[in-house]
Order: C-alpha cells, then structure tokens, then sequence
C-alpha cells in the first residue's frame, strides 16, 4: 500500500511519519506518535473521545485525514497542561468532580479549551454547545458545565 510523508506539529513538536491515503489523525496520533490520550471511542465521530485541536478549531481526529493535518499544529490533552502544571480548566475539571471513568476526559478537555480560547466567557449555554459533540455516560454534564464555566472566571483578563 502506497505511503504519504507528513509532518505535523504535535504539542510544539514536529513529529515525522508515514501515513496511507486512508489513515486517520487519530491512527497516526496513537500509532506513529504514541499519543495514547487521544482515545478511540466510536471512530465514528459521535463521542468526541478523540477530539484534538487542529490549527485552533476542535475536531474529531477519527474523522480527520493524516494528510490533512499535514504542516498543521495539533494540540492534544497532553499539550493543554501536564500532571506537574495542570491547565487551570484540568484544575476546575478536578475541583468541581467533572472526572469519574475518564474515557471521555481528555476530549472534553479540549473541546473546552477550544472554546474557551475562541470565547474566553461563555454563557452555560455556549458551553454546551461547545462540547455537545463529547458524551459523558457518567457525569450528566453538571459538573463539566460547572467545570468549564469556573475556569472560565478565572482565566486572566
């Protein structure tokens, strides 16, 4: 099967592979690039697990081409904040029990982040139609909401 060089900026790294016509963002995030917190939850584009950030707009990695992403900045959780420097938004995530199984995490998280970076302060309801593309079978969405609105307020003005 025929390969494509690409070269994408993952988390202010720029990370070589070889793709197929048909491989996704997310194949090549996960699998050239060891990006684990991408997840796969539907590859469908219905849960938004996989959501990254593509050149500063949220999109599904798993309906995304690799070659698109070609010469392109992509942010994933791991680019929001770190374990030792959280994100204030991870921080609010944390604080208000917007966590419980995690799995859809790290895609809320940057869907979030997009929105906030797009709309510093938005209205609960901008937020959730700024993540309604994640689902969250644990939470009910209180608490991400919440999440979301708090870190919000607190963003530097």
């Amino acid at each position: 099967m025929k390969t494509y060089p690409v070269e994408i900026n993952v988390n202010g790294e720029w990370r070589k592979a070889e793709v197929t016509a048909h491989d996704t963002l997310l194949d090549a995030l996960r699998d050239s690039f060891g990006a684990l917190e991408v997840k796969n939850g539907c590859a469908q584009g219905d849960c938004g697990a996989c959501t990254v950030i593509l050149n500063d707009k949220a999109v599904n990695a798993c309906l995304t081409l690799a070659l698109q992403a070609n010469g392109k900045n992509v942010t994933t959780l791991k680019g929001v904040g770190t374990p030792d420097n959280p994100h204030p938004l991870q921080q609010s995530f944390v604080e208000h029990g917007a966590v419980q199984c995690g799995f859809c995490t790290p895609g809320m998280v940057v869907s979030a982040k997009a929105l906030l970076d797009k709309n510093p302060e938005p209205t609960r309801n901008e937020i959730r139609e700024g993540i309604s593309g994640n689902l969250c079978r644990c939470t009910g969405y209180t608490k991400i909401v919440e999440a979301i609105e708090n870190a919000s307020l607190k963003r530097e003005k």
